[in-house]
């Protein structure tokens, strides 16, 4: 334990929240705790799984001052992120390592939907009480190289498969560069497993095989599926892999480190170096702690190991909502009770009541002023995120409007290509089948047009030498149209110079 802690507590519990497992120990022991309870003398400390945080790379200005740097990076993180304005998630960082230019400072954000936090810790916190410190997953690795376990530098790329989760973390150099939740937990594997044999397989059986005989199993079945399996984990290994080497200008990985919660699985060194061409070593390590247990999990192990390490050697993002309470004096309740103390003791006190009474006076003056620089200082801090969250607002409306408008334009346009494309060729179509009836009646279309002023209206000009064949053909189209069309003709004109009769029909569309 860092030595703030070694002065205050006698052990160490470290949780899984989501198997709602637990492991106390000491400086030199790890054993399982079967009935964990809160006491005074314990630390609790817990992680967040990959899948239960959203991570992010992101810069911000040196000319930002140190007090207000938490502040600028929540509203980065907001923006770049695109976070919903109306939750108040729970964002941490770190600093990346060596990444500073003449202009920016570097981090990496963390960010974690208090909604999913209370629901992931509300079993562990009602065995325990409080939990002191709860921390992403990937930056317990640190402690590997605190405790100088793994001395090399280079390149590390860490992997281990967790029952509802897996994650991927690189570090260079000894420092923390990039993580991600793989899409193969052991729940999945043992999903996709029986998608494969084609039969449901009782998942402890399924853990078991893994953790004892691994790829190598003697079921010949079972064998080829599971390297089925892993092949398809390999590949999405592989397409993580290669983005973080392009993302990050990883030229090459110097380590691989693979491993599971339910220890090391036999083979997996020989298909980390069939897909990756990369030769693996077990994501397991001698931590120092003595204990009982045949196999421990790996991230208790480096939960343990965390509280054993100075501030300043390992990477602070805690993300508990569960403190413990403040000391008795520093509590409201704490001076209120002091304050009535000092008042009974006036009171019964004739002789001194000048002076008494000034103390107490005094005394609550002093309270009453400390309690109001704490509520001073969150009301300015409230202040300035409300005036930042303002601000971002107007300007996202502005950019609201701006992309409106042009939605608008480009709706417009597509409504323009779409009456060229669908309209016009219908039009088109609905004229010929006209020509068509009117041929067959023997008279003669001279003119067209379409108008949807009130209705869409098709107006022909036809013409016939007989009188008979214009009125035939309105009684063939009321025949055969009628329920397409209401069709509509006024009167028949005759010209003595061409001998022709000639009428303006219409078909107004139903």
């Amino acid at each position: 334990m860092a030595t703030a802690q070694k002065q205050t507590f006698s052990k160490t519990i470290s949780i899984n929240p989501y198997k709602n497992d637990y492991f106390s120990g000491s400086t030199t022991r790890v054993e399982v705790e079967k009935k964990p309870e809160f006491t005074k003398e314990q630390y609790a400390i817990s992680y967040l799984n990959t899948k239960s945080f959203i991570s992010d790379y992101i810069s911000v200005s040196k000319n930002i001052p140190d007090e207000d740097i938490h502040y600028a990076i929540e509203n980065k993180t907001y923006e770049e992120l695109a976070l919903d304005m109306a939750t108040e998630y729970r964002i941490n960082y770190i600093e990346a390592a060596n990444n500073a230019d003449e202009n920016n400072r570097y981090f990496h954000v963390f960010v974690v939907d208090p909604i999913s936090l209370e629901e992931e810790f509300t079993q562990s916190v009602s065995e325990v009480k409080y939990i002191d410190q709860i921390i992403p997953v990937p930056l317990l690795l640190k402690t590997l190289y605190a405790k100088e376990i793994i001395e090399d530098s280079g390149v590390h790329c860490y992997i281990y498969f967790q029952e509802n989760d897996a994650f991927f973390t690189i570090y260079n150099e000894q420092e923390f560069v990039y993580t991600k939740s793989l899409k193969f937990s052991l729940l999945q594997m043992h999903e996709r497993f029986c998608e494969l044999l084609g039969e449901q397989v009782d998942k402890e059986n399924f853990l078991t095989l893994l953790a004892t005989e691994g790829l190598g199993t003697s079921n010949t079945d079972y064998q080829k599926y599971l390297i089925k399996l892993f092949g398809e984990i390999f590949l999405h290994i592989n397409d993580v892999l290669t983005y973080a080497k392009r993302a990050y200008n990883i030229e090459k990985i110097d380590e691989i480190y693979i491993g599971s919660q339910i220890g090391e699985i036999s083979g997996l060194d020989e298909y980390c170096q069939t897909y990756l061409g990369l030769s693996a070593k077990p994501f397991k390590f001698d931590y120092g702690f003595e204990t009982e247990e045949f196999y421990i999990d790996q991230i208790h192990l480096l939960m343990h190991l965390y509280t054993l390490i100075e501030s300043e050697n390992k990477y602070e993002c805690n993300f508990t909502d569960y403190h413990r309470p403040p000391p008795f004096l520093q509590r409201q309740s704490g001076k209120l009770i002091v304050t009535t103390a000092v008042a009974l003791m006036v009171s019964m006190a004739p002789p001194i009541w000048n002076w008494s009474g000034a103390y107490a006076l005094d005394l609550q003056t002093s309270l009453l002023q400390e309690e109001y620089s704490e509520l001073h200082n969150i009301k300015v801090t409230r202040e300035a995120t409300i005036n930042l969250k303002v601000a971002n607002k107007t300007r996202i409306q502005k950019l609201l409007d701006v992309e409106k408008k042009e939605f608008d334009t480009k709706k417009e346009t597509l409504t323009k290509i779409h009456d060229v494309k669908v309209n016009y060729p219908m039009k088109a179509k609905i004229i010929s089948e006209f020509v068509a009836d009117f041929n067959k009646q023997k008279v003669l279309l001279t003119q067209s047009s379409y108008s949807e002023e009130k209705a869409k209206v098709f107006t022909f000009n036809i013409s016939a030498y007989r009188n008979k064949r214009i009125t035939n053909t309105l009684k063939y189209l009321t025949k055969n149209k009628n329920d397409r069309y209401e069709f509509l003709l006024n009167s028949i004109d005759y010209d003595a110079e061409t001998k022709r009769y000639s009428a303006e029909l219409k078909a107004v569309l139903r």
